[in-house]
């Protein structure tokens, strides 16, 4: 079984503070309720593409 995208460890999630929307990811340009990789998986039956890993800090 295939992981899960976590979006939490991608460069291009952010918090958008929004009540309605409080998540966002700055790659695909959109606001949502849900974390984005969810959203992606349900309207396109895959996987988020452009995940990419945070760099360490």
């Amino acid at each position: 079984m295939e992981k899960e995208t976590d979006c939490f460890k991608c460069r291009h999630l952010y918090i958008t503070w929004e009540k309605d929307f409080p998540y966002g990811c700055k790659k695909m340009g959109f606001k949502s309720k849900q974390i984005s990789s969810i959203v992606v998986q349900q309207a396109s039956g895959e996987k988020c593409l452009y995940f990419e890993e945070k760099e360490k800090r």
